[in-house]
């Protein structure tokens, strides 16, 4: 994103923070010139004008797009400006219903999305200049569908279907953004697992998938030729001392090298850090922090050298520097954002 004029700016890292209550998005920027330290500096708050909740990149980490969960709901679209940071609404459109979870797929195309009200999923197309445009298409799931993603290749989409505990595929047209009709069942998860949240590594080879309901995180084998996976490991986030009522998974992460993954817990408000295995997959815990209170959503920075974590009952970011060897989490500072945070997105320029 930096050009002969961008100098000064380039290798800028930049952090997004959607906050649902006071309906604005807090803007960071790095500093530069102390950025071994984990330093932050505030750098704009943009209204949003409503209940902001899921965002998204683009792939070429030009755009960010951002639902409204509260009426009327739609997608809002912001252009990213390499200098500085700051963003600049060039769009609004309609979604489909109040969406737990918005991605773009892998050619930057086509906005996907689930909506956990509306038990569905939806395809919003994306025009050329960057601007998310209306609806195209809706596809029915069962209970409460939570999360939504494109496989690397652009073939597959999957989605996590919380109330009916599983996690579904569908066949993707790349060229004119058409789901399958119905949803596949990819993987039936015991009753009351509650699937939420899930990611691919680089490499394509595993998914990780991050249960609300039971406290669970679970490696899958994936076949991208086939589309299949095969669950190898299912491990607890819940910290040894937990003593809640219930676990209450929300988010997870891996570093960008794939090496850590890190998933947050809301009701011990907690973030449990894991050393992922190169050749098998499977998840070796290191450890459990504590962080801002009920943390709905974390982020991790394309360097994989910070994580950046909000609570949607905490006025403050938490940045932690982690070990690059052990994976282990340093708390390097905190900073006000707005009310109820709950999403964070990071782009390096």
């Amino acid at each position: 994103m930096a050009g002969n004029g961008e100098q000064q700016m380039a290798g800028a890292t930049y952090v997004y923070v959607s906050n649902s209550e006071s309906e604005d998005i807090s803007v960071f920027r790095m500093d530069r010139m102390d950025e071994a330290a984990g330093r932050l500096v505030a750098v704009q708050t943009v209204p949003a004008g409503g209940a902001i909740m899921p965002m998204a990149l683009s792939p070429d980490r030009r755009r960010l797009y951002a639902a409204l969960r509260s009426q009327p709901y739609c997608v809002v679209s912001f252009a990213i400006d390499p200098l500085d940071g700051r963003l600049t609404e060039f769009g609004r459109a309609s979604l489909a219903g109040s969406m737990a979870y918005i991605a773009v797929d892998a050619a930057g195309r086509y906005l996907l999305a689930a909506s956990y009200g509306g038990n569905l999923l939806a395809v919003n197309r994306i025009e050329d200049d960057g601007v998310a445009a209306g609806v195209q298409q809706i596809v029915g799931t069962g209970p409460c569908a939570h999360a939504i993603r494109a496989t690397a290749d652009n073939r597959f989409v999957f989605a996590a279907v919380l109330g009916a505990d599983q996690l579904v595929r569908l066949d993707f047209n790349a060229s004119t953004g058409q789901l399958a009709e119905a949803p596949a069942l990819a993987w039936a998860l015991p009753a009351g697992s509650g699937p939420r949240h899930f990611v691919f590594p680089a490499d394509g080879r595993f998914v990780y998938l991050l249960d609300e309901l039971d406290g669970k995180l679970h490696a899958l084998a994936f076949d991208p030729e086939r589309g299949a996976v095969e669950p190898i490991q299912s491990v607890s986030i819940l910290p040894p001392d937990f003593h809640g009522d219930k676990p209450w998974g929300a988010d997870l992460h891996l570093t960008p090298d794939g090496r850590f993954l890190y998933a947050s817990e809301r009701t011990s408000s907690t973030l449990a850090a894991f050393r992922v295995e190169a050749d098998t997959g499977k998840l070796a815990r290191i450890g459990t922090y504590g962080t801002q209170k009920q943390p709905r959503g974390f982020n991790i920075d394309p360097s994989g050298r910070y994580l950046f974590a909000v609570g949607q009952l905490s006025r403050v970011m938490s940045v932690y520097r982690i070990d690059a060897q052990t994976g282990a989490l340093h708390e390097a500072g905190q900073y006000p954002v707005g009310k109820g945070a709950n999403w964070v997105e990071v782009v390096r320029c």
